[in-house]
């Protein structure tokens, strides 16, 4: 793996270099090409210059912020590069928070952070001293031109870094319309928490999978063939708006 940061965890006056690699190798599932339904020749996207009309080599091409209608502060890539170096190359502790605390809709991305050589040691007291105390280290840092909000936890061995959505990037979602809860009689809660009991069982990973792209790749390799295609047929959703209690029932007698 690439480092994709190279920086330090600043934790209260200790200093720990690290370099950050993503812990994500997501797997992107079946890519279509677009094509011409006429002759199944590949669609190309181009990069055309609206003044002139012509295509424009990457080379060529730099960012800008436009600050009013068709007139831009430019920005070469070297000149990005140079603030994103010069903003931060700290992971800065904030506070420590309890992972309870924090609404599970902030979280984002997870990345693996691994010690420089010389902060071996300072590296295995952070995780330690997060590991006893049941604490989540919150803090910030910048890449990729944007401050982020992250928060640190130990993972087995490793400090994992995750990246945190700010307030400003959430939608409220104050304008969906919500039911209360007045309607739902106590019975239909036991039966529902007996339900749950029922389907509680440890979080294992390697029982999920994508069984959408599977199933693609089995649609593939059957065309391929020859073949004709047979998806799977999914089970459809009891209707639930009539006896709701009839209908939990029914699911606990069906496990």
């Amino acid at each position: 793996m690439r480092p994709l940061w190279n920086g330090s965890i600043s934790f209260g006056l200790v200093n720990i270099p690290v370099r950050m690699f993503s812990a994500i190798e997501t797997r992107e599932g079946i890519n279509f090409t677009m094509l011409h339904k006429k002759d199944n020749s590949p669609i190309r996207y181009a990069r055309i210059c609206r003044e002139e009309g012509k295509e424009v080599d990457w080379e060529d091409i730099v960012k800008g912020y436009e600050y009013e209608e068709d007139k831009y502060v430019v920005f070469t890539p070297e000149q990005l590069a140079e603030l994103d170096s010069e903003a931060s190359s700290t992971i800065d502790i904030q506070q420590f928070v309890k992972e309870g605390d924090i609404d599970i809709r902030y979280f984002d991305k997870p990345y693996y952070l691994e010690p420089v050589k010389g902060g071996e040691k300072a590296y295995a007291l952070l995780r330690r001293a997060l590991q006893k105390s049941d604490m989540l280290g919150l803090a910030k840092y910048v890449m990729h031109q944007r401050e982020h909000l992250a928060v640190l936890k130990p993972v087995g061995r490793m400090i994992v870094l995750t990246q945190m959505r700010f307030p400003s990037d959430l939608r409220s979602g104050g304008d969906l319309t919500l039911p209360t809860d007045k309607d739902v009689s106590e019975r239909e809660v036991e039966v529902a928490l007996k339900l749950i009991k029922q389907e509680t069982k440890p979080f294992i990973a390697e029982d999920f999978h994508d069984t959408y792209t599977e199933e693609l790749e089995r649609s593939i390799k059957a065309k391929l063939k020859g073949k004709k295609t047979t998806p799977k047929k999914q089970p459809k959703p009891e209707k639930t708006a009539g006896d709701l209690m009839s209908t939990l029932k029914a699911s606990l007698a069906e496990k």
